[in-house]
């Protein structure tokens, strides 16, 4: 995104361009980066780590995917798969290469291609975790309807889809501005890609977010309390683990990403970045929030998934891992193993125990 490479100390317009805009001595005064060179140290550290962790990340889940056949773990995986996507395109080819090294001497054309791909990026980091967390909702809220539509080949279709929705919304941003080089006031093209993007980055998925989590804590809570044995809070156990990676995910993304919404708000009706360099040093911070989104998640995996903590261990002591799911267990073992396998093992476990108790009895009533 244009608006996440933090500006150097170089000019934003060029002499020649001065009597063109017709420009006042005071707004002719470009607000400075009080940060100097920090965010380019920022953002070099957080390429090298975010780079080779999302890397990780995304070996350990293509390995959990094709164990378990779940189309959580692919969800989990586009989602990583679009943060080195953002980190590429908006830190390194954005900030390091345009903005660090090259000083923007490139052609204009080509800022505007580089920009469009960005915005496309960062769409599709963001609402890669949207069909995850409809996903959650169905599994918990509607299980029956859950079994039906949720395997791996549609999962594949919808991050596909979502892909394509992605690239697609990033087309209107090539004639996205320069918040730091252009010392003209917002124009209405300029209020109204501002607001999509807000739209689309922030609101809308925060939105869906709030309401579906709402749900989801609200049905385990009534779950909770209609549990009338010990035995049966095993499995509640379990859907808590997958449900506090997803509220986890979706509530870092929130907190990290709103400074910048407010400030790219602010910049659009109060002042400036170009002419304000408390605004410009609010940009800096919060896009510098935004993108520490992108390098987060690994943590959060390996904090709340023990399975995840296996996988990673494995892929850093060199060890090969079974790529594809376990053998059948005999009827004896059937209900532990259905007990792992399965969101809702409780009704599972009660009704193989009930079939094993029955099918005695009914080879017993021939002889």
């Amino acid at each position: 995104i244009r608006s996440t490479k933090a500006m150097i100390d170089w000019p934003n317009v060029t002499a020649s361009s001065y009597e063109e805009l017709d420009l006042k001595p005071e707004e002719l005064q470009r607000s400075k980066c009080v940060l100097g060179f920090i965010p380019v140290i920022y953002y070099s550290v957080l390429l090298c780590v975010g780079v080779p962790v999302n890397i990780l990340t995304a070996v350990a889940l293509c390995r959990l995917a094709c164990r378990t056949k779940k189309p959580l773990y692919y969800y989990l995986l586009a989602v990583t798969g679009s943060d080195i996507l953002s980190q590429l395109f908006i830190i390194f080819v954005g900030f390091l290469l345009e903005t660090a090294v090259f000083h923007r001497d490139v052609p204009t054309v080509l800022l505007h291609v580089v920009s469009a791909a960005e915005f496309a990026a960062n769409h599709a980091s963001i609402w890669s975790t949207v069909p995850l967390t409809v996903d959650r909702y169905v599994a918990l809220c509607h299980p029956l309807l859950h079994r039906q539509i949720s395997y791996p080949a549609r999962a594949r279709k919808i991050i596909a889809g979502v892909l394509v929705l992605s690239l697609t919304s990033g087309v209107p941003f090539f004639w996205w501005s320069d918040v730091w080089r252009d010392s003209h006031h917002p124009s209405v093209l300029d209020a109204v890609l501002i607001w999509t993007h807000v739209t689309i980055i922030y609101f809308l998925p925060c939105s869906i977010f709030l309401v579906l989590n709402s749900l989801i804590i609200r049905k385990l809570r009534i779950r909770q309390r209609q549990q009338p044995c010990q035995e049966e809070r095993g499995p509640p156990r379990r859907l808590g683990k997958t449900t506090a990676m997803l509220l986890a995910l979706t509530s870092v993304f929130s907190v990290l990403w709103a400074p910048r919404t407010v400030v790219v708000i602010y910049h659009l009706y109060v002042s400036s970045v170009h002419q304000d360099w408390r605004v410009h040093l609010a940009y800096d911070l919060s896009n510098m929030l935004a993108m520490l989104n992108t390098a987060v998640n690994f943590f959060l995996y390996c904090f709340v998934s023990r399975p995840f903590r296996s996988v990673v261990r494995d892929i850093m002591l060199l060890r090969g891992g079974p790529l594809h799911p376990p053998r059948p267990l005999p009827q004896h073992q059937a209900p532990t193993n259905a007990s792992n396998s399965s969101l809702y093992s409780g009704n599972n476990k009660r009704s193989q125990r009930d079939f094993t108790h029955l099918s005695p009895r009914r080879n017993r009533k021939p002889s």
